[in-house]
């Protein structure tokens, strides 16, 4: 999650700025310089054992908070979870004749415009990405993916917003819409590439959106610097999503969600089970045993 938006008239044929996802880096984002063959570079920290989430702490000193936050996400969801006032999120996505996508290598992201009326703010949207599976878990279970809307306030501030949607994987039913942008993911298979979305219309997606209820509370990014006082809004009822276009998400961003971490107000799980702070994951010799 991040500072500046470039236009979407994002071109493959000229340098530009490509924002990408959760936050890496300086305050809240970190820009990602995409080539004239439309690369871009690719974060540090990862869902692995050395660079992942045990340890994104000690990869950067920006991360502190990953590893001693006491409003951090994501949390477990539950009936007594706050929920925002029914009809007071209001999602806005022009039709645009096209968008980017991006393999971050961490995840896949989709760069386009688009407004969000919620919590009395208007923000500006820079992104929406995917996890694989949920990070939010309700009554302790896990979805099959989870969508993230990010948005930064339309004021100016480094305040971030995050519309997270869960994904149900059915037989019958789909969003045509989020089929039809994963349909280019075979373009992207290899880190750190991007391509053009053509024809993105989200009507259909936004006016179901809009009639959702939330549960809304105020926590982190789930991926470095773990900043906080991020307004989430997390959609009660799931979207659809056919299996084969579920299968294909997964395929290319693998196991990439946060573990959960603990109620809002309480030290990070890391804080609370790793006592020294600059405790690193262990090396493992090939006999199998783990080096102290």
């Amino acid at each position: 999650m991040f500072s500046t938006l470039f236009a979407i008239g994002f071109a493959l044929v000229a340098p530009r700025t490509v924002v990408a996802s959760c936050a890496h880096g300086v305050e809240w984002i970190h820009p990602f310089s995409a080539t004239v063959n439309g690369t871009v570079a690719i974060p540090a920290f990862s869902y692995g054992t050395t660079t992942g989430p045990l340890n994104w702490h000690n990869l950067n000193t920006n991360n502190t908070l990953c590893g001693n936050g006491t409003n951090q996400s994501p949390i477990l969801l539950n009936t007594t979870t706050s929920r925002a006032p029914y009809g007071s999120i209001t999602l806005n996505v022009p039709i645009t004749d096209s968008a980017v996508l991006v393999n971050l290598g961490t995840n896949v992201e989709v760069i386009l415009n688009g407004t969000l009326k919620a919590a009395n703010s208007t923000w500006k949207l820079l992104q929406f990405h995917f996890h694989t599976p949920s990070e939010h878990r309700i009554d302790l279970a896990h979805h099959e993916a989870e969508i993230h809307f990010v948005f930064t306030a339309s004021d100016g501030s480094a305040k971030l917003a995050v519309l997270a949607f869960f994904v149900q994987v059915e037989d019958e039913h789909t969003t045509p819409v989020i089929e039809d942008i994963l349909s280019y993911l075979p373009d992207v298979q290899i880190p750190g590439t991007t391509t053009q979305v053509h024809a993105v219309d989200m009507s259909a997606f936004q006016e179901h959106a809009n009639k959702l209820s939330y549960y809304a509370y105020t926590g982190s990014l789930t991926t470095p610097p773990c900043s906080e006082s991020v307004s989430w809004f997390i959609a009660t009822s799931p979207i659809p999503l056919y299996i084969k276009v579920y299968k294909a998400l997964k395929d290319t961003t693998k196991t990439n969600n946060r573990y959960t971490q603990d109620n809002p107000g309480q030290t990070s799980n890391i804080e609370s089970t790793i006592p020294e702070k600059n405790w690193v994951v262990p090396t493992r010799h090939k006999g199998g045993s783990s080096s102290h």
